[in-house]
């Protein structure tokens, strides 16, 4: 009221007043963003732990769209799975909201269809079923045309020493059961697909600890060690190969499927199963290397005959993320290869457009691994009513980050990228630094 009635009375001197009001408001936020960042400063000064080993940091104020607070921001450091972001961000701007699960034709008293890179179907976790409705429901003869993606089975860098860990199933243009083979051994054991089951011979030359399985390294042979099983569930990459494809598609099909060159014309229709989020949400909450890469040959189905990785990546960096403030090194959609190179700087930009593109927060955070709560940050950080961190976590041999958004205690959101490269300490210690700094700064800002 005072300040209406001295705008009434006096206009030179209310003038004055209101630039002074004005003004006072804005240097006292610069002068919050400046103790938020002499805080945040201090705190990694006074962290001996954090001074072992490369770490980068950068804080975003993502209301006024301004770095607070950046250490090494620039410098590039190995994401691992933080790459999952950049493919969550292609995703969502290429992909249509249902995922194209197969394209095909009929021709005369045939069906032909081609893959569309779509790891849903016959998934464990996905159990995308409309493709193998479809296939099962069409009373013609059925032709798998292969060809489409011409990559390797891995991405470029990968350890070919981690071909029998389920986190490193090939990459396929029609992918089944995630490309893995899952063994049960409560009450017997259970093979799934069942058509493997010759392939399992129980002897005496798996090496694998705690008496697990070991497959061949160029074939669909599955060592069984002699001894007890001490495992309840194990998954298996399977050697793919067109063949087997076929073999796979008769036998889950119960009817034959054969097979046949052709390339697939412009006027090839789309099936489409799972909506696209459902697919996105189980990439980033356990983190799936699996679905990130089939994600990636999603992309390339949208524009293109052919399925490339490196063709979905150069496309999406030169489209959709010319705004990034270092140019990144990417070559994967998963994170596995350390041939990756990203700066905090460019996390935080990738996180921003993701929070702009989504345009809705509580979807967002549902979807990303949530502290204390579910995913990969599930017991990262303590568990409360109202999660406080959600971010997206990478961890190889001597790497461990999170990116992602926090929240303070009075309601402000921060968008952070922790990168952490070259340690040789416990992952569990640097996981105990990070929570600690974001804790910090949720309880202090």
């Amino acid at each position: 009221y005072n300040i209406i009635h001295i705008m009434w009375l006096k206009p030179k001197f209310a003038a004055n007043s209101f630039f002074l009001l004005f003004f006072c408001c804005v240097f006292a936020g610069c002068s919050l963003d400046r103790r938020v960042a002499t805080k945040v400063k201090k705190a990694f000064q006074e962290s001996a732990f954090l001074h072992q080993y490369p770490v980068g940091f950068e804080l975003f104020d993502l209301d006024k769209g301004k770095v607070i607070y950046g250490q090494n921001n620039h410098q590039y450091f190995v994401p691992a799975s933080n790459t999952k972001l950049y493919t969550f961000y292609a995703a969502l701007m290429t992909l249509p909201d249902t995922i194209p699960a197969l394209r095909y034709i009929e021709k005369g008293d045939s069906l032909i269809f081609w893959g569309t890179g779509d790891p849903s179907f016959l998934h464990r976790e996905l159990q995308g079923k409309r493709a193998l409705e479809f296939l099962r429901k069409h009373r013609g003869k059925l032709f798998y045309a292969p060809g489409r993606y011409t990559g390797e089975i891995y991405g470029a860098g990968w350890a070919w020493d981690d071909y029998n860990e389920d986190f490193q199933a090939e990459i396929t243009e029609l992918p089944l059961y995630g490309n893995l083979v899952e063994v049960q051994v409560e009450g017997g054991m259970k093979i799934s697909p069942g058509a493997f089951q010759p392939a399992f011979l129980r002897d005496s030359l798996s090496d694998r600890p705690q008496g697990s399985i070991k497959r061949d390294f160029l074939n669909n042979r599955f060592h069984v060690p002699s001894g007890t099983l001490t495992f309840k569930t194990q998954l298996l990459p399977f050697k793919t190969s067109t063949a087997l494809t076929l073999a796979l598609l008769t036998d889950t099909l119960h009817r034959e499927v054969g097979g046949i060159a052709l390339k697939m014309p412009d006027s090839a229709r789309t099936l489409f199963d799972l909506p696209r989020d459902s697919v996105l949400k189980q990439m980033l909450l356990p983190s799936d290397n699996f679905i990130a890469e089939q994600l990636l040959l999603l992309c390339a189905d949208q524009v293109s005959a052919s399925l490339g990785t490196a063709e979905t990546i150069a496309a999406t960096e030169k489209k959709f993320l010319a705004s990034l403030p270092d140019k990144p090194v990417w070559v994967d959609g998963s994170g596995l290869s350390r041939y990756n190179l990203f700066t905090p700087a460019d996390m935080v930009r990738v996180l921003e457009l993701i929070y702009k593109r989504v345009n809705d927060r509580k979807k967002l955070f549902a979807m990303l691994p949530a502290g204390g709560k579910s995913g990969t940050l599930k017991r990262a950080y303590p568990t409360t009513d109202q999660p406080f961190v959600f971010a997206k976590t990478g961890t190889l041999s001597g790497v461990h980050n999170q990116s992602g958004y926090v929240v303070t205690r009075r309601g402000k959101t921060y968008i952070f990228s922790f990168m952490n490269n070259n340690f040789v300490q416990p992952v569990a210690q640097v996981r105990k630094e990070m929570v600690k700094m974001m804790m910090y700064i949720h309880e202090n800002f």
